[in-house]
Protein backbone atom coordinates (compact mmCIF):
# COMPACT_ATOMS: atom_id res chain seq x y z
CA UNK A 1 0.00 0.00 0.00
CA UNK A 2 1.11 3.61 -0.79
CA UNK A 3 0.03 6.64 1.29
CA UNK A 4 -1.72 9.26 0.12
CA UNK A 5 1.03 12.46 0.56
CA UNK A 6 -0.82 15.88 2.06
CA UNK A 7 0.24 18.95 1.03
CA UNK A 8 2.63 20.09 3.95
CA UNK A 9 1.28 22.75 5.65
CA UNK A 10 2.86 26.02 5.48
CA UNK A 11 3.66 27.40 9.52
CA UNK A 12 3.77 30.91 9.34
CA UNK A 13 5.24 33.36 12.10
CA UNK A 14 3.01 34.77 14.52
CA UNK A 15 2.91 38.25 13.45
CA UNK A 16 2.46 37.32 9.77
CA UNK A 17 -0.64 35.18 11.21
CA UNK A 18 -2.21 37.65 13.35
CA UNK A 19 -2.27 39.61 10.78
CA UNK A 20 -3.77 37.62 8.04
CA UNK A 21 -6.71 37.09 10.88
CA UNK A 22 -7.34 40.51 10.97
CA UNK A 23 -7.19 41.47 7.43
CA UNK A 24 -9.88 38.46 6.71
CA UNK A 25 -11.70 39.96 9.55
CA UNK A 26 -11.72 43.31 8.47
CA UNK A 27 -12.86 41.92 5.00
CA UNK A 28 -15.49 40.28 6.36
CA UNK A 29 -16.50 43.16 8.80
CA UNK A 30 -16.75 45.22 5.47
CA UNK A 31 -18.53 42.59 3.54
CA UNK A 32 -20.61 41.09 5.77
CA UNK A 33 -21.03 42.85 9.44
CA UNK A 34 -19.38 43.23 12.73
CA UNK A 35 -21.11 40.79 13.71
CA UNK A 36 -20.37 38.09 11.38
CA UNK A 37 -16.57 38.53 12.79
CA UNK A 38 -16.34 35.12 14.70
CA UNK A 39 -13.30 32.75 15.14
CA UNK A 40 -15.02 30.43 13.29
CA UNK A 41 -15.67 32.09 10.33
CA UNK A 42 -12.45 33.75 9.93
CA UNK A 43 -10.64 30.17 10.09
CA UNK A 44 -13.40 28.94 7.84
CA UNK A 45 -12.02 31.99 5.49
CA UNK A 46 -8.09 31.11 6.07
CA UNK A 47 -8.54 26.72 6.32
CA UNK A 48 -7.09 26.46 9.37
CA UNK A 49 -8.78 25.28 12.47
CA UNK A 50 -10.56 27.78 15.40
CA UNK A 51 -8.07 27.44 17.86
CA UNK A 52 -5.63 28.75 15.45
CA UNK A 53 -7.32 31.65 15.33
CA UNK A 54 -8.65 32.25 19.36
CA UNK A 55 -4.57 31.55 19.93
CA UNK A 56 -4.29 35.31 18.62
CA UNK A 57 -7.06 36.25 19.89
CA UNK A 58 -8.44 34.88 23.13
CA UNK A 59 -11.22 37.43 23.58
CA UNK A 60 -13.33 37.34 20.25
CA UNK A 61 -14.17 40.80 20.76
CA UNK A 62 -10.66 42.13 20.81
CA UNK A 63 -10.67 40.72 17.24
CA UNK A 64 -13.83 42.46 15.92
CA UNK A 65 -12.10 45.73 17.31
CA UNK A 66 -9.12 45.11 15.27
CA UNK A 67 -11.00 44.31 12.77
CA UNK A 68 -12.99 47.34 12.61
CA UNK A 69 -9.98 49.48 12.86
CA UNK A 70 -8.39 47.87 10.24
CA UNK A 71 -10.62 48.10 7.85
CA UNK A 72 -11.44 51.92 9.29
CA UNK A 73 -7.75 53.20 8.51
CA UNK A 74 -7.39 51.42 4.86
CA UNK A 75 -10.84 53.06 4.06
CA UNK A 76 -9.40 56.08 5.03
CA UNK A 77 -6.15 55.85 3.83
CA UNK A 78 -8.32 55.36 0.29
CA UNK A 79 -10.28 58.30 0.92
CA UNK A 80 -7.18 60.62 1.60
CA UNK A 81 -4.23 59.56 -0.35
CA UNK A 82 -0.56 59.67 0.50
CA UNK A 83 0.03 60.08 -3.17
CA UNK A 84 -2.03 63.07 -2.94
CA UNK A 85 -0.52 65.35 -0.69
CA UNK A 86 1.11 67.38 -3.22
CA UNK A 87 -2.25 68.46 -4.69
CA UNK A 88 -3.50 71.67 -3.58
CA UNK A 89 -5.96 71.40 -0.39
CA UNK A 90 -9.04 72.20 -1.73
CA UNK A 91 -8.65 69.55 -4.56
CA UNK A 92 -8.01 66.92 -1.92
CA UNK A 93 -11.16 68.14 0.32
CA UNK A 94 -12.96 67.86 -3.21
CA UNK A 95 -11.70 64.25 -4.22
CA UNK A 96 -12.29 63.17 -0.43
CA UNK A 97 -15.92 64.59 -0.48
CA UNK A 98 -16.68 63.32 -3.72
CA UNK A 99 -15.15 59.83 -2.98
CA UNK A 100 -17.54 60.09 0.28
CA UNK A 101 -20.47 60.94 -1.62
CA UNK A 102 -20.81 59.23 -5.09
CA UNK A 103 -21.56 55.80 -3.60
CA UNK A 104 -18.08 53.44 -3.64
CA UNK A 105 -17.93 53.71 -0.19
CA UNK A 106 -21.36 52.23 0.63
CA UNK A 107 -19.56 49.69 2.60
CA UNK A 108 -17.48 51.63 5.18
CA UNK A 109 -20.51 53.60 5.75
CA UNK A 110 -22.38 50.59 6.97
CA UNK A 111 -19.65 49.40 8.79
CA UNK A 112 -19.70 53.21 10.60
CA UNK A 113 -23.25 52.78 11.27
CA UNK A 114 -22.92 49.02 12.34
CA UNK A 115 -19.51 49.90 15.03
CA UNK A 116 -21.49 52.64 16.84
CA UNK A 117 -24.43 50.82 17.41
CA UNK A 118 -22.40 47.64 18.45
CA UNK A 119 -20.10 49.86 20.70
CA UNK A 120 -22.91 50.48 23.09
CA UNK A 121 -22.07 47.00 24.24
CA UNK A 122 -18.50 46.77 24.46
CA UNK A 123 -15.33 49.18 25.39
CA UNK A 124 -12.93 47.66 23.14
CA UNK A 125 -15.08 48.64 20.57
CA UNK A 126 -15.68 51.63 21.71
CA UNK A 127 -12.82 52.95 22.71
CA UNK A 128 -11.37 51.53 18.76
CA UNK A 129 -14.72 53.65 17.35
CA UNK A 130 -13.14 56.94 19.16
CA UNK A 131 -9.93 56.20 17.90
CA UNK A 132 -10.71 55.89 14.46
CA UNK A 133 -13.13 58.85 14.56
CA UNK A 134 -10.62 61.19 16.43
CA UNK A 135 -7.69 60.38 13.57
CA UNK A 136 -10.14 61.37 11.02
CA UNK A 137 -11.54 64.09 12.53
CA UNK A 138 -7.83 65.33 12.97
CA UNK A 139 -7.01 64.61 9.31
CA UNK A 140 -9.51 66.60 8.16
CA UNK A 141 -9.09 69.47 10.27
CA UNK A 142 -5.58 69.97 9.05
CA UNK A 143 -6.11 69.71 5.76
CA UNK A 144 -8.64 72.98 6.36
CA UNK A 145 -6.19 74.75 8.10
CA UNK A 146 -3.70 74.12 5.67
CA UNK A 147 -6.30 74.99 2.78
CA UNK A 148 -7.14 78.10 5.19
CA UNK A 149 -2.82 79.41 5.04
CA UNK A 150 -2.99 78.19 1.48
CA UNK A 151 -6.14 80.69 0.72
CA UNK A 152 -8.14 78.26 -1.05
CA UNK A 153 -10.88 78.59 1.87
CA UNK A 154 -11.91 80.89 4.13
CA UNK A 155 -12.66 79.73 7.88
CA UNK A 156 -12.04 81.11 11.22
CA UNK A 157 -12.63 77.26 12.94
CA UNK A 158 -11.35 74.77 10.88
CA UNK A 159 -12.58 72.04 13.84
CA UNK A 160 -15.94 73.44 13.90
CA UNK A 161 -16.05 73.06 10.31
CA UNK A 162 -14.79 69.68 10.02
CA UNK A 163 -17.07 68.60 12.67
CA UNK A 164 -20.17 69.73 10.73
CA UNK A 165 -18.80 68.32 7.68
CA UNK A 166 -18.33 65.10 9.44
CA UNK A 167 -21.91 65.05 10.94
CA UNK A 168 -23.50 65.64 7.54
CA UNK A 169 -21.65 63.13 6.05
CA UNK A 170 -22.57 60.78 9.32
CA UNK A 171 -26.34 61.69 8.83
CA UNK A 172 -26.25 59.96 5.21
CA UNK A 173 -24.33 57.09 5.74
CA UNK A 174 -27.09 56.75 8.65
CA UNK A 175 -29.11 55.44 5.53
CA UNK A 176 -26.56 53.22 4.34
CA UNK A 177 -28.74 50.11 5.03
CA UNK A 178 -31.86 51.06 3.01
CA UNK A 179 -32.44 49.16 0.03
CA UNK A 180 -33.94 51.57 -1.63
CA UNK A 181 -32.43 55.22 -1.42
CA UNK A 182 -34.66 58.02 -0.52
CA UNK A 183 -34.28 60.51 -3.65
CA UNK A 184 -34.40 64.12 -3.45
CA UNK A 185 -32.41 67.19 -4.59
CA UNK A 186 -31.96 68.30 -0.75
CA UNK A 187 -29.92 65.43 -0.41
CA UNK A 188 -28.09 65.93 -3.87
CA UNK A 189 -24.51 66.66 -2.93
CA UNK A 190 -25.42 67.70 0.39
CA UNK A 191 -22.01 67.22 2.45
CA UNK A 192 -20.76 69.08 -0.57
CA UNK A 193 -22.78 71.95 -0.65
CA UNK A 194 -22.57 72.43 3.81
CA UNK A 195 -18.39 72.25 2.60
CA UNK A 196 -18.63 75.06 0.53
CA UNK A 197 -20.99 76.79 2.46
CA UNK A 198 -18.33 76.45 5.28
CA UNK A 199 -15.19 77.30 3.91
CA UNK A 200 -16.97 80.15 1.39
CA UNK A 201 -16.29 78.38 -2.11
CA UNK A 202 -19.04 78.81 -4.61
CA UNK A 203 -21.68 76.21 -5.42
CA UNK A 204 -19.74 73.18 -7.20
CA UNK A 205 -16.31 74.07 -7.01
CA UNK A 206 -15.26 71.08 -5.13
CA UNK A 207 -17.12 68.48 -7.76
CA UNK A 208 -15.54 70.60 -10.74
CA UNK A 209 -12.24 70.55 -8.54
CA UNK A 210 -12.27 66.60 -8.01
Amino acid sequence: MTSRSRPARIRKQPGERRAEIVRTAARIALEDALERVTLRRVADELGVRPGLVGHCFPVAGDLVSEAFTHAATGERAALLQEGERALPPVERLARFLVRLTDGEYRDLSRLWLNARHLSRFGAGLRSAVAAQESVTRGALTDLIEEGARAGDFEVDDALGAALQILVTVDGLGAYANDDEQVEHPALDDMAIAVAERLLVLAPGTLRARA
